[in-house]
């Protein structure tokens, strides 16, 4: 798809025979995702020999957060004669505190203001809710398992943004490669359900599961959690690394009793070293209680995803060298001791 330019082109943009209603990286690339009004300044500015007017932009937050997004704004601009400066993903950032300058013709940059306030506004919030996780967590692993909670074009901009965050892991494909780990995950209570014993599909697991594969089984679908954790170790063995439980709210969720019951009866019999996952509306909230009562390790999916976005503001603060800003913003560019050059 060609660039965007005018609203004429925008009058040419076809749609037809698309599957979904989600933004390819070319439509991106485009300006298709731009509010129309940049397309309109930039038929002004042309109209007024402005196009080329050397500028300063600065992006700020709205409150403090974690950074992600970052690499992503990069890509989007590269190649396009401009100079960025920026916070580093994973730093944290303070409220107003400017976490990206771009220097350059505005022409060059302009019309991707909303996709780079977007990406940095939605991913930073991501991270920023998975920071909270970690501290949470302290040195236990927790894994993203959000991808359900998201449209699924964005789902892994979101995990990789929850690993940038501190997830150690993530169990939607894409955001797990893309992000540099493996997709971790168990079994859904849909494979409990159509084979109609937990064991069985434990047993099967066991033998069909390439070695590196962790042995975590899932012990909520039938029975008691306590007395289907048993059966299952007794039917693995040391083969089984650990136990999930994700009982419904419906029968109280995952409560700190539950997981203490669970650990005294699987170590009474002799199952200490069978560790236990938790997950099913996980926030830092309840992690510590968690741990305290025996949790190894958490699953965390809607706490993530449905993080607030953290909104961040594009303003020049300088114009053909002249220091500028409308009115209640402080003309010239911002100090920050913090940004280093990434493009």
């Amino acid at each position: 798809m060609a660039e965007l330019r005018t609203l004429a082109d925008v009058s040419a943009l076809e749609v037809a025979g698309r599957r979904f209603y989600s933004a390819t990286h070319e439509d991106i690339l485009a300006g298709a995702t731009t509010d129309i009004y940049f397309i309109k300044t930039r038929e002004v500015l042309a109209g007024l020999g402005l196009l080329d007017a050397p500028v300063v932009a600065e992006v700020f937050a709205s409150r403090a957060g974690v950074l992600a997004g970052l690499e992503e704004c990069r890509q989007l601009l590269l190649g396009r004669g401009v100079r960025l400066e920026a916070l580093q993903e994973g730093e944290t950032f303070a409220e107003r505190e400017v976490v990206l300058r771009i220097e350059g013709p505005y022409e060059r940059f302009g019309l991707y203001e909303t996709a780079i306030l977007g990406i940095l506004a939605q991913s930073s919030a991501w991270a920023t809710a998975a920071r909270e996780c970690r501290q949470a967590a302290g040195d236990r692993p927790f894994l993203c398992f959000g991808a359900r909670h998201v449209h699924p074009a964005v789902a892994p901009v979101m995990e990789r943004a929850a690993v940038v965050g501190g997830a150690s892991g993530a169990s939607c494909v894409l955001g797990a490669v893309l992000a540099g780990r493996q997709p971790s995950g168990t079994m859904p209570h849909a494979a409990i359900l159509i084979v109609g014993d937990t064991v069985k599909v434990a047993e099967c697991y066991d033998r069909v599961m390439p070695p590196e594969q962790p042995r975590v089984v899932l012990v909520d679908t039938f029975k008691d959690e306590a007395e289907e954790s048993l059966r299952v170790a007794a039917a693995l063995g040391d083969r089984l690394q650990a136990v999930r439980l994700d009982t419904p709210m419906e029968r109280g969720g995952v409560t700190p009793d539950l997981v203490a019951e669970v650990r005294a009866r699987l170590d009474a019999a002799g199952y200490r070293h069978v560790r236990i996952l938790v997950s099913g509306g996980i926030t830092p909230d309840r992690m510590p209680a968690l741990a305290q009562a025996g949790a190894d390790a958490f699953g965390v999916g809607s706490y993530i995803a449905r993080a607030r976005p953290i909104d961040m503001t594009m303003d020049l603060k300088e114009v053909n060298g002249q220091p500028l800003a409308k009115r209640g913003r402080i003309p010239g560019r911002t100090p920050n001791p913090r940004l280093v050059k990434i493009l």
